[in-house]
């Protein structure tokens, strides 16, 4: 029987950050200072916050810097085990590589999301969701739904339909996947070994096909989040960063 809780979570950080350049041409895409702490740190700090201190991060590019910065994590009071891929195996397949460690739900991090959402709120939906294994999303309402993963609910909170930057004129909903997601592991039994394979692109439309059980709650209002994947947005997540919410996670830590 699974836990009804998430102890584990997993920060997806595997990526080169080529949309992010010139500043990743000399610093690791995780590393990127917001607010005088590598972007990485914000995000182990927020999970912190909410009570998971077992996280798992995955690496590729440049990955010593990263590895050096944390450790195990015992400065920032967690436990971190790094999986560093030799190739990159995409958003699911990073997981996949890593499936042992987890044998209760878990949550999984987007590492270029900055979030203050109440992430305590997101486990226990996901928790009250029925016996069946199943994936959580977390939704975000935005203007330019086009840009990201686009999210069909119907009333009870299942996912109907997903498709990942459609065209601007096939925008079908303003509700977005924010990169914040739960998942129980028998999920992960959908994930081929040893390939790329990536959460938006093909584990969730092969969970749709099979009619496996896809839930979503949108944020709550006023939170903040933001994909920091382009230049104006690590910008902006300068003036903007920590949020009210999120100012106090770190005061513990030197």
């Amino acid at each position: 029987m699974l836990k009804e809780t998430a102890t584990k979570a997993m920060i997806l950080a595997a990526g080169e950050g080529t949309r992010l350049r010139p500043y990743t041409l000399t610093v690791p895409k995780p590393m990127l200072p917001v607010a005088g702490r590598p972007t990485l740190e914000w995000i182990v700090l927020g999970l912190r916050h909410y009570g998971i201190r077992d996280i798992v991060i995955n690496l590729h590019h440049q990955p010593d810097p990263v590895i050096k910065h944390f450790g195990d994590g015992s400065a920032l009071g967690v436990k971190i085990t790094f999986s560093v891929e030799e190739t990159i195996l995409g958003t699911a397949g990073g997981i996949k590589r890593v499936e042992h460690l987890f044998r209760d739900p878990f949550v999984v991090v987007y590492g270029d999301v900055l979030t203050d959402m109440d992430l305590g709120k997101l486990v226990a939906f996901h928790c009250a969701g029925g016996d069946p294994p199943h994936v959580t999303l977390s939704l975000y309402t935005t203007s330019n739904p086009w840009e990201c993963g686009i999210v069909a609910v119907d009333r009870d909170h299942r996912v109907r339909k997903f498709v990942e930057k459609p065209p601007r004129d096939q925008a079908f909903s303003n509700l977005i996947n924010a990169g914040i997601l739960v998942l129980d592991p028998p999920i992960l039994e959908q994930i081929p070994s040893a390939a790329f394979f990536d959460i938006a692109h093909d584990l969730l439309p092969k969970l749709l096909q099979a009619n496996v059980p896809i839930l979503a709650q949108p944020m709550e209002e006023g939170c903040y989040l933001i994909d920091i994947g382009t230049p104006e947005k690590y910008e902006r997540v300068q003036r903007e960063w920590p949020t009210a919410r999120a100012r106090h996670w770190g005061e513990s830590v030197a």
